[in-house]
C-alpha cells in the first residue's frame, strides 16, 4: 500500500513539474514585475515612407477656397459613383496621393513637400501652415489618412495572413492578436521582425524575446507599415515535423514492399497453374 501511495505522489509532482515548465515556455514577459519600469525606442507612431498612399484633405469655413487643394486632377478617387466616374462632391470624394521615390508629395498650388520620417500630424500641420503662410486660406484645416497601411503575421500563429492597420500606433503584441495569438508550438524567444530599410532594397531583422520584458525596449516593439512578424516554430513543432516526414516515408517504404510481394505472390500462383 505504501509503494503504491509514493508511486502516486512521484506521479503528481513530476506532473506539477512539468506544468511549470510548460508555463516558463510560453508565459509572456516572465521577469517582469508590478514595479518593471521599460524604457520604450522612441514614440512608436508610425512614419510616412516612400510609395505610401495618403488622402489629404483641405478644409475651411468657406468651402470654395479649399477646394482646389482637393483637386482630383491626375489623382484616383476612392469614392466612385454608379456610372464608375469619380465623385466631386468635396469631402465625399478623397483623392489618393502617392509619395514618390524622392519622398516627395505633391499637393496642389503649393507643390511638392518632403515627407518621409513624419507622422501624419506632423505632415498636416506643415501642410496648413504652408497654405496659410502662403495667404489662401486664413483658417486652414489638414485631415491625412493612410490608404493601404498593412502588417503581416507569418509562422506559428493561429490566423497568419495581411492585416490592415487603422491606428497611428501598433506594438507586435497586438499583432499577434490580431493573428489570433501563437499556437503552443510558436517560439517565444525568437519573434522575428523584418523591417525594409528606408531608402534602400535591404531588409532589417530584428530578433524579440518575448520572454522577457526586455523586448519591449527594442526597435522593433512597435511595428512600421509593411513590417512582417513571423513566430518561428519551437523544437517541439520540429522534431514533431521530422517525426511524421520519417513515418510517412516508412509508411510508403512497406506500402510499397506489400504491393510488390503481393504482385510476385500473384504471378507465381498464376505461373503454377
Amino acid at each position: 500500500m505504501k509503494t503504491i501511495f509514493r508511486l502516486l505522489v512521484l506521479v503528481f509532482l513530476a506532473g506539477t513539474l512539468a506544468g511549470c515548465n510548460s508555463s516558463k515556455r510560453v508565459s509572456y514577459f516572465q521577469d517582469a514585475t508590478n514595479e518593471s519600469l521599460v524604457s520604450l525606442v522612441g514614440d512608436g507612431q508610425i512614419r510616412i515612407k516612400a510609395h505610401d498612399r495618403l488622402t489629404v484633405v483641405v478644409t475651411s469655413k468657406d468651402a470654395e477656397l479649399a477646394a482646389p487643394f482637393n483637386s482630383a486632377t491626375s489623382y484616383n478617387s476612392l469614392s466612385i459613383n454608379p456610372m464608375g466616374t469619380a465623385s466631386t462632391n468635396g469631402a465625399q470624394s478623397l483623392q489618393v496621393r502617392t509619395v514618390d521615390e524622392k519622398g516627395m508629395l505633391y499637393i496642389p498650388i503649393i507643390g511638392d513637400i518632403y515627407c518621409i520620417g513624419k507622422t501624419r500630424s506632423e505632415l498636416a500641420d506643415e501642410i496648413a501652415s504652408k497654405i496659410k503662410s502662403g495667404g489662401y486660406i486664413s483658417d486652414a484645416s489638414v485631415n491625412i489618412q493612410f490608404v493601404d497601411m498593412k502588417l503581416f503575421v507569418l509562422g506559428e500563429v493561429a490566423r497568419p495572413g495581411q492585416f490592415d492597420v487603422t491606428r497611428d500606433k501598433i506594438t507586435v503584441l497586438e499583432a499577434l492578436a490580431m493573428a489570433g495569438d501563437m499556437t503552443i508550438f510558436g517560439n517565444r524567444t525568437n519573434v522575428s521582425v523584418i523591417r525594409k530599410v528606408q531608402g534602400s532594397e535591404q531588409n532589417k531583422v530584428y530578433q524579440l524575446n518575448l520572454l522577457s520584458a526586455e523586448a519591449m525596449s527594442s526597435p522593433a516593439y512597435y511595428l512600421q507599415q509593411g513590417d512582417v512578424v513571423y513566430v518561428q516554430p519551437n523544437k517541439y513543432k520540429a522534431a514533431t515535423s521530422e517525426i511524421n516526414q520519417n513515418r510517412t516515408f516508412w509508411l510508403s517504404i512497406v506500402s510499397t514492399l506489400i504491393t510488390a510481394a503481393s504482385l510476385t505472390l500473384t504471378i507465381i500462383n498464376f505461373a503454377q497453374k
